[in-house]
């Protein structure tokens, strides 16, 4: 029993021992583990391409325990719907996210000062900007021209236009008064922002309670965020970055080539070419490779076209207009065709893109535009010169041409015409080696006439 007990209790310690080593390992290693913030650097107009850069940043972020986020902006503004997906995903956060408009002469225009409304902490370095955050109509025009006194030429249009615009203009500044009471930021401020499109410097913004911190750095915003307290997911958290390293999430692959098909002018290329290839393939089977070529530009297209807010009636105007042009190499209409889908072609080129702050460059429409009606114009000057050719094949092609009587015949004997022996008949006499003139042909028999002028020869 003695031994058993001693066997008993050595097992007991050897359990606590090995337990305690893993649990002394598991600190260790907890302590150990680096302390990062994720740095995203939004750029340039914020679109697709942006958006999904910035929610796969966050989520990755999430993933790997890091400490923060940093949005580093450099932004003039760009699409409404990416804006709001990107503030979503900030506003549904688990970690802190901050909003840092820098390097020096940098800007948060439009969409970017939504962003920088819904961030947990904002920031600017000196000599920044923020603000001018008025919606732009989808016509094309600034929300604030169509508020303004000016007589219209059309009432009625006016009427509505302006309508259309006070809705886009209250619904922007509510959203972004929200941002501001949720944040506790200058809600004043922000919806002047949307209302009259007026601009802050970082002192200013400072000044004004529309951003927390003017830092001139990278550590310089790092030494004053430490100890900063933030209300994340409905906890308040208290910031800790001393000895917190950066990492800077550049764009993958799938980002970058976002970035690129997500180009409303390339992913209009994407399209045309997509379509001519598939019809060159239809038009020639077995080609190959204009049929590859077109199937992936228009999956690219297609892609590109499920993120970009594409008017579907200006997208099947374009498939229209090219279907009409090439309709007129095969069904001649002498320019109906032609000219009705080119005029189509344009109209769906321009009404393509639903937003004004995306669209198709005009010079590209116009280039693409007179390539087609190159193309149609020489379908239409080739089938000119082809009706006026003589044909070389058929009874059209024998009719007037010049044989030989092969023997004397009055009624019905041989001829020779283009060195081809034919049955022939006359109603007048032939002789053999006269030169005879084909007048019809039915069949393989033809009716020919003798030459008087040609003497018969052997």
């Amino acid at each position: 029993m003695t031994m058993l007990a001693i066997r008993s209790k050595t097992r007991r310690l050897s359990c606590a021992f090995f337990l305690g080593g893993l649990l002394s390992l598991g600190i260790s290693w907890i302590m150990a583990a680096p302390r990062f913030a994720t740095v995203l650097q939004v750029e340039g107009a914020i679109g697709p391409a942006t958006e999904d850069y910035v929610v796969r940043g966050i989520d990755d972020a999430v993933s790997r325990n890091a400490q923060m986020v940093i949005l580093r902006i450099d932004t003039p503004g760009g699409l409404d719907q990416s804006m709001r997906a990107i503030v979503q995903k900030i506003l549904a956060a688990p970690l802190p996210v901050v909003a840092y408009v820098a390097p020096s002469g940098a800007r948060a225009a439009s969409a970017g000062t939504y962003i920088l409304y819904a961030a947990h902490v904002a920031a600017m370095a000196p000599a920044t900007t923020l603000g001018a955050a008025t919606p732009v109509q989808l016509g094309g025009a600034s929300s604030l021209s169509q508020l303004s006194d000016e007589p219209a030429d059309d009432p009625l249009r006016d009427e509505t236009d302006s309508a259309m615009t006070r809705k886009m203009v209250n619904d922007a500044a509510a959203y972004i008064r929200g941002l501001a009471v949720t944040r506790g930021r200058n809600a004043e401020w922000a919806v002047r922002a949307v209302r009259e499109a007026v601009t802050l410097t970082a002192g200013e913004a400072l000044r004004k309670k529309v951003i927390e911190i003017v830092a001139a750095g990278m550590p310089d915003l790092l030494r004053q965020l430490d100890g900063r307290k933030v209300n994340v997911a409905g906890f308040e958290r208290t910031l800790s970055t001393d000895r917190l390293t950066i990492e800077v999430m550049t764009p993958d692959w799938r980002s970058q080539l976002l970035t690129i098909i997500a180009n409303p002018n390339v992913a209009y290329i994407l399209m045309l070419a997509g379509i001519y290839g598939l019809i060159f393939e239809l038009a020639s089977p077995g080609a190959v490779l204009p049929g590859v070529v077109g199937a992936v530009c228009l999956l690219l297209a297609l892609y590109a076209f499920q993120v970009l807010p594409v008017n579907y009636t200006g997208a099947g105007l374009i498939v229209l207009g090219i279907v009409f042009m090439v309709s007129e190499a095969f069904a001649p209409s002498f320019g109906v065709l032609g000219f009705g889908g080119v005029a189509a072609f344009v109209a769906g080129s321009v009404m393509l893109m639903d937003d004004a702050s995306l669209g198709v460059s005009t010079p590209l429409i116009g280039g693409t535009a007179l390539v087609a009606a190159g193309f149609f114009l020489w379908i239409i000057t080739r089938l000119l010169k082809t009706h006026n050719i003589r044909p070389v094949t058929g009874a059209e092609q024998m009719i007037g041409s010049i044989g030989v009587a092969l023997e004397d015949f009055e009624t019905q004997g041989w001829v020779r015409v283009h060195s081809e022996s034919w049955n022939a008949r006359t109603h007048s006499r032939a002789l053999k080696g006269q030169k005879v003139r084909v007048l019809a042909m039915d069949g393989l028999t033809l009716t020919v006439e003798p030459l008087t002028d040609n003497p018969p020869g052997d």
